[in-house]
């Protein structure tokens, strides 16, 4: 097993209206976070997968940090014309801020270079100085060289060289990221030498993913609840299955993003995403009195674009009303709603009464075994010959793909690099049907395929 990782965090954070949104958005290449020049409008953490030359990393976008005042029993900001957002977040602002913290490899300390040293950004050194974490300082708003030079005032904060970078215009945002993947961890490989089985249980909340885990140990080992949102951090299971070793990872619920609270349940969607990052096989858990939802869809893809190997589980089957032709009219429609997963087993269980619950693991051993296939190079040249024959290619802007051979350079996922004339002439619904073609004979049932193109190498075009 190899290729599972988990994603290092990268957290913004600072005293309020200082560009921490508009830097997140630069850094993403979106406008994801709200930005706009009031102080304390992103009240909660918003997170985001970035990369930086080649290197992976989640960023996390917080709400201002404030100095809280309970003197006189009232939560309310210290006396810093600087530092005012609404009150009555502030409290629930500072804490979603101090999670992201927590749980960050690498905090960026934003501070305004336009503005200069305040008693706001010393709190905020005061409390990222207490924690053994690297930290970034970016003195934003540095549009020109008399910013530039005043950002040295920051070496007072004592957490290292200011870094001068203008969020706004996005000058000197690359040394910045430079710096930021310096300080990151080593992504942490998960490749243990027992090369243990790791399977993440996701879904939507409260469709029963923690007690499909309780049922598969037999006993209780997650809280289970029918409030949504029990299971905040994902939980490390070691199960033993016909000599197997594997474990089972249990994640919080995903909700669409318009729906996901305030509060701590934001910052446990992150952490799923990374379970599923940390799986080889996933369990999709979907809830069969509510039917296929676009959110069961988008973390379906969200699966798919991890590589991730998946099957399905449809659970509370037995709370609905059946006849013979409920199943195959379910799996009829389930398989419309997320035609792009195709390849995927479905089960039909119950957690409640145990129903077919017994053919999870066999599946998913089966699934991984799948993953894992590897096919000769001549047979899949003779099955590219074969496709080839019964349906070539179109041409493509008046040039017809030739297509010379093709080899499996990996598994895990399966991985099959076609070797042709010219990339740009093969139309990706050409490579779908290729794929389709191998899948016949060889399923790699619940297995995403990767399939990718090289071209004639130089010496060859020139003869």
């Amino acid at each position: 097993m190899s290729n599972l990782t988990r994603k290092p965090i990268v957290a913004l954070v600072g005293r309020p209206n200082v560009g921490k949104s508009t830097l997140f958005n630069r850094f993403i290449g979106r406008r994801q976070a709200i930005v706009e020049d009031l102080p304390g409008t992103t009240r909660d953490r918003i997170y985001a997968e970035a990369e930086w030359n080649g290197v992976p990393f989640i960023l996390v976008d917080t709400g201002g940090i404030e100095a809280l005042d309970t003197r006189h029993g009232k939560i309310q900001p210290m006396a810093d014309p600087l530092a005012t957002a609404s009150t009555g977040f502030i409290r629930e602002i500072r804490e979603q801020a101090e999670e992201a913290i927590q749980e960050a490899d690498v905090l960026v300390l934003l501070v305004d270079a336009s503005e200069g040293l305040t008693s706001a950004d010393g709190e905020v050194a005061d409390l990222l100085r207490s924690i053994n974490k690297p930290v970034i300082i970016a003195a934003n708003k540095a549009d020109n060289p008399e910013r530039r030079l005043n950002a040295v005032e920051f070496y007072a904060l004592g957490l290292g060289d200011p870094q001068p970078v203008s969020a706004q215009h996005g000058y000197d945002s690359g040394d910045l990221l430079d710096v930021i993947v310096e300080h990151l961890p080593r992504q942490e490989i998960i490749d243990d030498e027992d090369e243990t089985l790791r399977v993440a249980i996701v879904g939507r909340p409260n469709v029963g993913k923690s007690s499909l885990l309780n049922t598969l140990l037999g006993h209780d080992r997650a809280i289970v609840s029918d409030i949504a949102g029990t299971t905040r951090d994902p939980v490390d299971t070691y199960l033993t299955w016909d000599g197997e070793p594997i474990i089972l990872i249990d994640t919080a619920g995903i909700r669409r993003k318009g729906r996901i609270e305030r509060g701590i349940e934001k910052y446990s969607v992150m952490r799923a995403l990374n379970a599923v990052g940390r799986a080889e096989v996933v369990l999709l858990v979907i809830d069969a009195t509510e039917g296929v939802t676009a959110q069961d869809a988008h973390i379906g893809g969200y699966i798919l674009d991890e590589n991730r190997s998946l099957t399905i589980v449809v659970n509370k089957w037995d709370a609905l009303e059946k006849d013979t032709h409920t199943m195959a009219e379910y799996s009829r429609t389930l398989r419309q709603e997320l035609k792009f997963l195709d390849y995927v087993p479905v089960l039909y269980i119950s957690t409640l009464t145990r129903q077919r619950v017994n053919q999870v693991m066999p599946t998913v051993l089966r699934v991984r075994d799948e993953r894992h296939m590897r096919i000769p190079t001549a047979e899949l040249n003779r099955l590219l010959r074969q496709a080839v024959q019964a349906h070539p290619p179109k041409s493509v802007r008046g040039r017809r793909a030739r297509f010379y051979y093709v080899t499996q350079a990996d598994s895990d996922p399966p991985t099959f690099v076609f070797f042709v004339n010219d990339p740009k002439t093969v139309h990706f619904t050409y490579l779908r049907f290729l794929e389709n073609r191998l899948r016949e004979r060889y399923p790699f049932e619940g297995t995403p395929l990767r399939l990718e193109l090289k071209g004639k190498p130089k010496e060859e075009k020139k003869r």
